[in-house]
């Protein structure tokens, strides 16, 4: 999967500099330094512990870091509270499933909308005008989400219900009700079984390629323009990823191309072994 002409590394959506977090004596990350190109899919891999999902909450303002920065198209993110980072399209999944279990598919797709709400707590409560308009498109999104992730038949369902592996694929369907114009995946395939991770697969390319080619949709808008992803799966990695980052004890130790990072002797070292 080559880079397109906007991924041009000059020009990253996101940069990430010297980036450091500590918990108490305990360090997290230590001086993490990468850049997330336009219009790429980006791995961040590493043993269990070695900082990834740290990385992924300082970017979504989980987490407040010590030090370095992150900037995304030139605009600090340090200090902005979560709510604000997802609506300014940096949007997430979790590593764990965290859905509201008690809640159908649709109303949980229907939460995640509230960041693209704009009418008044008046409006609001009595539900007219402004606020009712605004209901009906953020239906009409959730509806096409649900058919882009084939969910049809359960859009009803209680998601508590669910077999695990569905309830992954909601988790990134709701992400994408938030219309993310940076998709970060926290782990989106853990505890699937082969199948299940093939359809994923297929539908995290096909929300990449509607970056590219052009897809219309609503909850696209102007186009994903990246995708950062933390996987276990080497070979899923290695198959549909642009370019990877290697982290390990919180320290970036290998970074580039699938091909280049097979080839690094302290990524082999530290995490893939021989085998790869």
């Amino acid at each position: 999967m080559a880079m397109t002409k906007e991924s041009n590394p000059a020009d990253p959506i996101i940069s990430v500099s010297e980036l450091a977090l500590r918990f108490g004596g305990a360090v997290a990350l230590d001086g993490v330094s990468f850049d997330i190109h336009r219009n790429e899919v980006l791995a961040i891999i590493g043993p269990n512990g070695s900082g990834k999902t740290s990385t992924l909450n300082c970017l979504t303002g989980f987490y407040r870091p010590q030090g370095g920065s992150i900037k995304y198209k030139d605009v600090s993110l340090l200090g902005r509270p979560a709510h604000a980072i997802a609506r300014m399209g940096i949007c997430r999944s979790f590593q764990k499933v965290e859905l509201f279990a008690g809640l159908t598919v649709i109303d949980n797709l229907m939460v995640a909308r509230h960041v693209r709400t704009g009418h008044g707590v008046l409006a609001g409560g009595l539900f007219f005008g402004r606020a009712r308009s605004q209901d009906v498109a953020n239906r009409r999104v959730v509806e096409e989400i649900i058919d882009f992730m084939e969910l049809e038949q359960v859009r009803k369902a209680t998601v508590g219900s669910l077999p695990y592996g569905l309830r992954k694929r909601i988790g990134v369907a709701r992400a994408l009700a938030m219309e993310p114009k940076v998709l970060l995946l926290d782990e989106p395939m853990a505890g699937m079984n082969v199948e299940e991770k093939e359809t994923l697969v297929r539908f995290i390319l096909d929300i990449h390629r509607g970056a590219r080619f052009g897809y219309e949709s609503s909850f696209l808008n102007e186009g994903i323009r990246s995708i950062v992803m933390i996987e276990h799966d080497i070979g899923i990695v290695m198959d549909i990823t642009d370019r990877i980052v290697v982290l390990d004890f919180g320290k970036k130790i290998g970074e580039g191309t699938p091909r280049e990072i097979a080839e690094n002797t302290a990524v082999i070292n530290a995490y893939l072994g021989e085998g790869v």
